[in-house]
């Protein structure tokens, strides 16, 4: 047998018979005649003669047997065009490449459809899939050409046959695939200190290290500018207020110096004075050094006041990835209780008071108070006052959000309240969710770290596919079945992925890998990136939880305790399984409650149009986002936190709580307070608020009437209501998709 196998090789290696194909996608496969013979079938069948069997026959053994071992699909149809023109049937291959020119046709119309679509500046899914970018400005389309070309290139030369088939059935949605080509990562953590002390080079350009507040305010804003430009996600400073406080002193000096100029005397006592508070007061009746002393901090606060302005400012009109969007910025604040710092802390919250151009709301950054308590919660807290100050803040303009490190797993072992760099084991956090802290590779910080790239699952279709099952312990069997098999895919998709961000070397990434990244330090130019990466996370993240328990059980967790303990169950299996990914692939996998915005939409109609209209599943256009209660769900603040808590300890890629609020929170900060209570209380790690904000998109004046119509500044009609979208503000629901739009209308009140 052995020989007679080696003789029928030997013979396919002397005729040159073909063996495998390479598909337009990519893939190799095995050889298959009868496909060539299907083809010219159908081609037959075009004209008056019909279908000649034998013809047919001696083409495909000709073409089978004088290719070469290897060829491409249209290298064989080429073959088939050659050997039809050489035949009596001539007519026939005029039929063959009709039909090869029809399915080359129909295989463009897709991208031409979509391509006029970005042109024609249509409202649609496409254009609208980032509410945070103009997709109608030329730069904007540019970017949609360059993202709705690449992503059929991952899916055809980058993702493996088996994540390529999960994707494309609905069950896995790798986010930010267009930039997959890139080798970019997703968002990272600043380490400004790094930037303010040594200044920075980005390959075209130096910045020198800062030495007054104007400069500091300016650098961390090239700083997210220039990073935004090397990543695709977004970018953070975690300790804000602590790296801008030393900046507040040398103004001082400076301002110190100046009246020592100007009056000739010596006051250089004055520089490391003690000052309780930098705050602003008139100088009646003050004399001799006093006075001297409290001018210095009045010009200092004021200085400080328009460099948080001006920060604010240029963080909602510097445009990034080509001049079509902002940059994606947060700051983390609020645990900076010396004078310098305060003083920061309390500037900033006045600027975002105050609003920007003609009062309106800052889009960015998204700010986040980090609440401890200890340093800013309890009214023996030194920044206390500045606590209560944040929360008038979030009443009018939306943020500050709040970050719990009072969280059972947000503390760090080494954290002390009497250590100046205490902000290093102080967890931080993108603004729309993401968290990176735990680390298994390296020190346990979110500074110089982030996000490598994540995905989420479709657990509504894996739990409609089981819904047949009459069976309910034998259904949710099934269920977790899927859910393993899924995991594992995603996974291995984001080892995949990791893998080749790790082939990028340190000067593709000049600001990044140079002061941001940990450890990216140790690099040289033409290093790969490989072992500094692998201190950053791979999220698996998840949609639906809400509508995968009505499928499982008939209810959701917000209605039902027994689809409370199932989601929990579900939740935590994936928690478990990413730990297992942790040791199996060695790196940092976590579980995200991922905060989707065109996804919570695409995966709903796929599913719809395959499953129909399934009660409480997919009878709505989008799917709940991660763990959330459905936003239809009428229950109070306290019974949506009770439910949403449990799971925050275990999406530790990050997670948020919200609360929708009615009628003008401005003049009831209080509210606010109850809300960051709750989180307090029920061990929550993060939380927002949403209140009635409208804007007038003519003039930019702001009010919280319910039903403004028409506005009292400028008498212009077009009033859009400010919302917050995955976590994010939005100025205009103008670039909403059809999901979220839709989602936004079913939103409900809930009482606090």
């Amino acid at each position: 047998m052995e020989q007679q196998i080696e003789l029928t090789t030997s013979k396919v290696r002397e005729t040159g018979m073909i063996q495998t194909v390479i598909k337009r996608d990519g893939r190799v496969v095995g050889f298959n005649e009868e496909k060539i013979a299907a083809a010219i079938r159908k081609a037959m069948l075009q004209t008056e003669l019909g279908e000649d069997e034998k013809l047919i026959a001696k083409i495909c053994d000709r073409i089978a047997y004088n290719g070469k071992k290897q060829m491409t699909v249209e290298e064989i149809q080429d073959a088939v065009e050659k050997e039809l023109m050489k035949s009596p049937r001539k007519e026939v291959a005029r039929a063959y490449i009709s039909y090869r020119d029809k399915r080359s046709i129909a295989r463009q119309a897709k991208t031409k459809n979509v391509f006029m679509e970005i042109i024609e500046a249509k409202s649609n899914d496409v254009t609208r899939e980032n509410a945070n970018m103009n997709a109608d400005t030329p730069a904007g389309m540019m970017m949609k050409f360059a993202s709705e070309t690449t992503k059929p290139f991952v899916d055809d030369y980058l993702l493996s046959p088996e994540v390529r088939e999960a994707v494309k059935k609905g069950y896995l949605h790798i986010h930010d695939k267009d930039y997959y080509p890139t080798k970019s990562l997703t968002c990272v953590q600043h380490p400004l200190d790094k930037i303010l002390k040594y200044g920075f080079s980005a390959g075209h350009g130096e910045s020198r290290p800062a030495k007054r507040i104007e400069t500091a305010s300016i650098l961390g804003c090239i700083s997210m500018e220039t990073a935004q430009n090397e990543m695709h996600g977004g970018q953070a400073i975690p300790a804000f207020d602590f790296y801008l406080a030393p900046f507040v002193r040398s103004s001082f000096i400076e301002e110190v110096k100046v009246l020592e100029n100007l009056n000739g005397e010596d006051y250089s006592a004055l520089y490391d004075a003690k000052i309780e508070d930098f705050i602003s007061r008139p100088l009646d009746g003050l004399k001799g050094t006093d006075r001297v002393l409290q001018h210095a901090i009045n010009r200092t606060v004021n200085r400080v006041h328009q460099s948080m302005e001006a920060f604010i400012h240029n963080m909602n009109t510097i445009h990034s990835r080509g001049g079509n969007q902002v940059v994606f910025s947060s700051i983390n604040y609020g645990t900076d209780t010396s004078a310098e710092g305060r003083c920061i802390i309390r500037e900033l919250l006045v600027s975002t008071y105050e609003g920007v151009g003609n009062g309106s709301t800052a889009i960015f950054p998204i700010q986040i108070w980090k609440k401890k308590r200890g340093v800013n919660y309890l009214p023996e807290d030194p920044n206390y006052d500045l606590y209560q100050m944040a929360c008038k803040v979030t009443a009018k303009r939306f943020f500050p959000n709040y970050l719990n490190l009072d969280a059972s797993y947000n503390h760090h072992e080494k954290w002390t309240p009497d250590d100046p760099k205490r902000y290093e084991y102080e967890v931080a956090t993108m603004g729309c969710r993401t968290r990176v802290f735990e680390n298994r590779y390296g020190k346990k910080t979110s500074i110089g770290r982030g996000n490598l790239s994540f995905s989420s699952i479709n657990i509504v279709r894996m739990a409609i596919e089981c819904m047949g099952i009459e069976d309910k312990e034998a259904r949710i069997n099934a269920f977790f079945e899927k859910l393993d098999r899924v995991m594992n895919i995603a996974a291995k998709q984001l080892d995949e992925r990791m893998n080749f961000q790790k082939t990028a070397l340190a000067k593709q990434f000049p600001l990044l890998m140079s002061r941001l990244w940990i450890t990216s330090d140790e690099l040289k130019p033409n290093e790969p990136v490989g072992e500094a990466i692998n201190q950053g996370t791979l999220s698996i993240g998840f949609i639906g939880l809400a509508e995968c328990l009505k499928a499982l059980v008939g209810k959701h967790h917000g209605e039902s305790e027994e689809a409370q303990q199932l989601g929990l169950k579900i939740v935590t299996h994936m928690r478990d399984l990413c730990n297992d990914f942790s040791e199996q692939y060695r790196h940092n996998y976590s579980v995200l409650a991922t905060p989707a915005e065109g996804l919570s939409g695409s995966f709903t109609r796929r599913d719809k149009k395959e499953f129909g209209i399934i009660p409480g599943v997919t009878d709505r256009e989008y799917y709940t986002n991660s763990s959330h209660v459905p936003v239809y769900y009428k229950c109070s603040a306290m019974h949506k936190a009770q439910v949403e808590a449990p799971y925050h300890c275990l999406e530790r890629a990050g997670h948020i709580f919200y609360v929708e609020i009615d009628g003008d929170a401005t003049h009831n900060p209080a509210v606010v307070a109850n809300v960051v209570d709750m989180m307090d209380k029920l061990d929550m790690g993060y939380g927002s608020i949403n209140h009635n904000r409208n804007r007038c998109m003519d003039c930019g004046y702001e009010n919280a009437d319910k039903e403004l119509k028409t506005c009292p500044k400028c008498g212009g009609t077009n009033i859009d209501k400010l919302q917050r979208i995955t976590g994010y503000l939005v100025g205009t629901t103008d670039r909403w998709n059809n999901a979220k739009l839709h989602e936004l209308n079913d939103r409900t009140i809930h009482n606090i």
